[in-house]
């Protein structure tokens, strides 16, 4: 054929539309469910004009854009000043701006601008749903967003540092300039955990931090970070040895003076994915830090952070799951092999199915777990925070990188190239499970749990108990949970296998009374019975797969 350039071409068959320009609230039936059951139905308007936006093919090619165009560190000026800035593609900054519109960056703190000692009935889980949207539209920008969320939690341990700062955090702007926090309009917070000589465990932690005299509160920081994430942020908080031991400190970039705090940025890690992100190692040269709480008590204030972070990480990676899964039935709705459309083919269809079945188990997971940041009044919401916060990051982070690549394959070829989606959302799912605590440190946080507060796993598998009353089913899994928990001689050894117990048999009773039977049949079927499972696409043969496809179906 000809073209209409003049230029002979073959002709274009068979490939599936562009996915974009797709609302990603209002197209989400499984979402749209979480977001009213767990109390936030009074911000459905918004979350569907956001999803417009995090859907759209602008924001989506921004994502791509601040990708592909990384940060890039500027150490020095053209004549030879030390700078430390870290230059950021437009599309980032686009990012960051739709992001904090939406009040992703403060969301879970709003109600402290009302005089408020707790949040308003769904807060959290809105802001969630926000978090799930964005992580669609581009992950990377989402680490700096959620920290200052975060910081909010240690920041409320010193009152008065707190009333100084919260006017510029609880604003819905953000604020790219280098200038002092008191002449910038809003604000972001990072992170500076992690050294060379012991990533998890912080305590072996070397950075010093002296006291400065005539200045109470007032400490210099000296040491190194392996890892400071999102060193573009206008302040950090930081642990290191004070003289009573491992303190917390607000490290602002520059000093209220106008001065330039010895934060050396040394390099940008080359990251496997997060690429639009900038996380870096730095020198810390006589930094002034701020004492969060008491000296010695520095991982006590600093968990506060930490848990919020956990939370976003299993509601991202449940966002991700949900982007590769779109994905993949868009493409095999569009798409014909063998005389048949392709999510027709039996092969397929089972494997479309079960996938769905895990975005619907996640995302019940991770939305339930929202609630309970959401209600700090409710006994139980507040054991299901304490146990259920590694148990749900552990679980959906953990099977997100495994369920991208099937989605993928789904896609064949047009899966693996860096054009389209799927590859950067790959790239992207390790990091949730690595990021804010491992696999076997969410183990261990759940022994923890379970060494000082047996009541708290007695409380939710009580009311799992409830939930599933004479389903044999799930009584046989809360079983096999329960008989791990009576074994402490060998509890560690099995963590593993007790939190992956205890996500399922809560994913399944959470599916079994919310979802439409089709999803919540073929989840307990093929999670709860039948032969060990390695692959996705098994044990399907009797489910209504094309139901559970078309709820899945992004229309």
């Amino acid at each position: 054929m000809v073209s209409r350039d003049g230029f002979e071409t073959h002709e274009v068959l068979n490939q599936s539309p562009p996915f974009a320009d797709f609302n990603l609230f209002t197209s989400d039936l499984a979402l749209q469910d979480a977001v009213f059951r767990e109390g936030a139905g009074g911000a459905a308007e918004r979350l569907t004009a956001f999803g417009a936006l995090t859907g759209s093919a602008q924001m989506l090619a921004q994502g791509r854009l601040a990708n592909e165009y990384p940060p890039r560190l500027k150490t020095f000026d053209l004549k030879g000043h030390r700078i430390d800035r870290v230059e950021f593609h437009p599309a980032y900054h686009a990012m960051m701006s739709m992001s904090t519109a939406q009040g992703l960056h403060m969301a879970s703190w709003e109600h402290l601008k009302n005089g408020l000692d707790a949040p308003e009935t769904g807060a959290n889980v809105a802001r969630a749903a926000g978090s799930y949207m964005a992580a669609q539209t581009e992950p990377g920008h989402c680490c700096p967003i959620t920290m200052t969320n975060a910081a909010v939690a240690s920041l409320l341990i010193e009152p008065v540092l707190a009333d100084d700062l919260l006017p510029r955090l609880l604003v819905s702007d953000y604020d790219p300039s280098f200038r002092p926090i008191p002449e910038k309009r809003a604000i972001t917070i990072g992170m500076g955990m992690t050294e060379k000589q012991g990533g998890t465990d912080v305590r072996t932690n070397a950075t010093r931090a002296e006291p400065v005299p005539g200045e109470p509160g007032v400490y210099l920081l000296t040491g190194h970070k392996w890892f400071m994430s999102a060193p573009m942020s206008d302040a950090f908080l930081m642990l290191a040895q004070a003289p009573a031991g491992l303190s917390c400190f607000f490290v602002p970039r520059l000093l209220p003076d106008g001065g330039v705090n010895p934060i050396r940025i040394q390099r940008l890690k080359d990251k496997l994915g997060n690429r639009s992100n900038a996380s870096s190692e730095v020198e810390l040269h006589g930094v002034h830090g701020w004492l969060i709480g008491e000296e010695g008590r520095g991982v006590p204030a600093i968990i506060e952070m930490v848990t919020y972070t956990r939370l976003d990480c299993a509601v991202s990676s449940a966002g991700l799951m949900r982007a590769a899964l779109a994905e993949a039935i868009h493409h095999c709705r569009n798409r014909r092999v063998f005389q048949k459309q392709l999510v027709d083919q039996p092969l397929m269809s089972a494997v479309l199915a079960d996938l769905a079945l895990e975005v619907e188990a996640a995302t019940a997971l991770a939305f339930r777990l929202a609630r309970s940041f959401d209600n700090p009044r409710s006994e139980l919401d507040q054991a299901w925070r304490r146990l259920m916060t590694p148990v749900t990051k552990y679980w959906i982070c953990k099977i997100a990188p495994a369920f991208i690549y099937e989605a993928m394959e789904c896609l064949g070829g047009n899966g693996y190239v860096e054009e389209g989606r799927l590859a950067l959302l790959y790239r992207e799912a390790p990091v949730n499970a690595i990021w804010e605590g491992s696999g076997n440190v969410m183990g261990l946080d759940v022994l923890r749990v379970l060494m000082k507060e047996p009541e708290v796993a007695d409380s939710i598998l009580e009311g799992l108990g409830k939930a599933i009353s004479s389903d044999r089913r799930l009584s046989a899994q809360l079983a096999t949970v329960r008989d791990l928990l009576h074994k402490p001689r060998d509890l560690e050894v099995n963590l593993r296998a007790l939190i992956e117990g205890l996500a399922m048999v809560a994913a399944a009773a959470l599916l079994r009374v919310n979802a439409p039977a089709p999803v919540a049949d073929a989840f307990l079927a093929t999670r709860l019975e039948g032969g060990p499972r390695r692959t996705y696409g098994q044990g399907l043969q009797r489910a209504d797969r094309n139901a559970i496809i078309d709820r899945s179906w992004p229309h």
